[in-house]
């Protein structure tokens, strides 16, 4: 649909506004990744406590992003992007600065607020900046800029921390966090939303409540083990606040999310199918420095190298499946990015601990290039689906699907390999048997590995079958119109 008082004209320069807060965002993530071993040291924690640093950003991003969309729906995009590059960039300098381990995971909370505002509306921005011909495109560069970012950021880490200390990781991010809030006020219109709305409190705290607990019994199930009470409450706690939210959107009059939107068919597949595709990846990245490192014994650079096989191919790929779906259409190119996808994992399933680079390589291109052929036709599709006033809550809720999708593939399928790795070599799993299955023979890592695969097979026919159920869907929906028109 076209915008009203839109001057694409200026669609570019938004683009890059908006694409140095998706940099900074996966690049900052990606750096505190590589330098937590560092941060055990330094700040004399054990991995323990330290593995908040991560947690607590990605808890508050995930329960935040749909409440800043919503916000963005209301009383601006503009405003509310800017908040949060200051937001992320005062929290930056606080993480910088932080004495102790406790205040760095409290101002990793305070970038996450900041995070929160930029992810959930970056793409609603971009969607609102360009037409409707040219969305795919625009949603493929800024999906390559993502991967950039992934790329870049244990690189950039890895020579910070060789160099400097690590406060520098978060200082980093002060010039990137300055000229991206110029940029975006400078280049970015400020597109007054029509009408006054009321923000739905309730609904946002049964949502922050709900999601909370699922992300907490998801990350605590992975050393506790699943079936340990406290995780099976939080899991509870997550059902409840969940349907309590559901029944408070039916009954409101202006919703966090309009309900309405799933009984499009065509919207609610491509957010299932997009949840499919990141829990496959999700777990796909946690697994793999194990292998490289304990069966193949790379050592870190080499891994580092060899993990951004993916996000490379993603990232050429990207722009090019964006393009080609504003020609043909996103659902043909979605199926075919995850038929590559289900191809990639299926030949995974013949690892092995004798497994050359280039057979890894070759391997997992094929991964990287169905994402990449997937993705940005995928979140064209989501994004188009919705009217105008709702693109923040849309973008929130692809950016949601990202997060806890990652989440619950760390957390299920890393348990499901661990469990599998101590099957195969005879063993019962211990408490925190993420550790335990590292210890165990290569043969029976690899074995583990072997049938986590073939889960995520499984899953990734599902979607793929969905996918092809909307394709069709689709086509009768378009030949019916037509008929419609001649008639």
């Amino acid at each position: 649909m076209e915008y009203p008082n839109v001057d694409y004209r200026r669609k570019w320069y938004v683009l890059a506004a908006v694409s140095m807060g998706i940099f900074l965002s996966t690049i900052d993530s990606s750096i505190v990744n590589v330098a937590l071993p560092t941060l055990v040291r330094e700040l004399n924690t054990d991995f323990a406590t330290v593995q908040w640093v991560v947690l607590a950003y990605l808890l508050g991003l995930a329960t935040l992003l749909l409440s800043m969309g919503r916000l963005g729906d209301m009383i601006g995009k503009k405003p509310i992007y800017i908040t949060g590059f200051v937001a992320f960039t005062a929290g930056s300098v606080l993480c910088g600065l932080s004495p102790t381990v406790h205040w760095l995971i409290l101002f990793r909370l305070v970038q996450a607020i900041g995070a929160s505002m930029i992810m959930a509306l970056g793409m609603a921005i971009v969607t609102e900046a360009f037409p409707p011909g040219e969305r795919g495109k625009a949603l493929g560069i800024s999906g390559t800029v993502v991967s950039i970012g992934i790329v870049v950021g244990p690189t950039v880490g890895g020579l910070i921390l060789d160099a400097l200390s690590w406060h520098w990781i978060f200082f980093v991010n002060l010039p990137v966090g300055i000229v991206g809030t110029l940029m975006v006020l400078r280049l970015v219109p400020n597109l007054k939303p029509k009408g006054r709305q009321r923000f739905d409190l309730p609904g946002a705290l049964s949502l922050f409540t709900g999601l909370l607990a699922l992300l907490l019994g998801l990350t605590l199930g992975q050393s506790l083990g699943f079936g340990e009470i406290r995780v099976l409450l939080l899991f509870a706690a997550a059902v409840v606040f969940l349907a309590a939210f559901v029944a408070i959107e039916l009954r409101s009059s202006s919703p966090m999310i309009e309900l309405g939107l799933f009984r499009n068919t065509l919207f609610s597949i491509n957010l299932v199918t997009g949840l499919a595709t990141f829990v496959s990846m999700g777990g796909t990245i946690i697994l793999m420095p194990f292998y490289l490192e304990n069966v193949l014994g790379y050592g870190t650079r080499q891994v580092g190298l060899l993990m951004a096989t993916v996000p490379l191919a993603l990232a050429v790929v990207a722009p090019i499946s964006g393009v080609l779906s504003d020609r043909v259409g996103t659902r043909p190119i979605t199926v075919l990015g995850l038929l590559a996808m289900l191809l990639g994992f299926w030949t995974l399933t013949s690892l092995s601990p004798d497994t050359t680079t280039l057979g890894y390589v070759l391997r997992f291109l094929p991964v990287g290039v169905g994402m990449g052929i997937f993705q940005s036709p995928n979140n064209s599709a989501v994004m188009g689906a919705v009217p105008r006033e709702r693109l923040g809550v849309a973008s929130g809720l692809l950016s949601i699907t990202r997060t806890l999708g990652q989440t619950m593939g760390i957390a299920v399928l890393g348990a499901l390999w661990a469990s599998r790795v101590f099957f195969y070599a005879g063993a019962a799993a211990g408490t925190d048997a993420a550790d335990g299955a590292t210890a165990a023979p290569a043969v029976d890592q690899v074995a583990g590995l072997h049938d986590t695969f073939l889960v995520v097979l499984v899953l990734l026919a599902i979607a793929l079958s969905l996918s092809l159920w909307g394709l069709i869907k689709e086509r009768r929906l378009q030949r019916k119109a037509a008929s419609q028109a001649r008639a």
